[in-house]
């Protein structure tokens, strides 16, 4: 068993001012743009920006592929379930 687990479920969260900046950094000047090349749709993008929705692994594949050099760590936090 791993000596730092707690018991207590996780998710992960986005780092949305950080999110922001790296997307306006790297040219996206739309939730649209932003979608097409993370390979997602708009509504999902729009949805984890507005916190109506979790970054899944679909979400967070295409942010780290369409905002490399950007990390895990750099946009994502994982935090215990609420």
């Amino acid at each position: 068993m791993n000596p730092q687990h707690t018991g207590v479920p996780h998710t992960v969260r986005l780092r949305k001012e950080a999110f922001t900046k790296a997307t306006g950094l790297a040219g996206f000047r739309s939730d649209y743009a932003l979608a097409r090349a993370m390979g997602v749709n708009r509504s999902t993008v729009t949805r984890v920006l507005t916190g109506h929705l979790h970054p899944g692994p679909a979400f967070i594949g295409g942010a780290l592929t369409a905002l490399a050099p950007m990390q895990f760590n750099d946009l994502f936090q994982v935090v215990p379930t609420s």
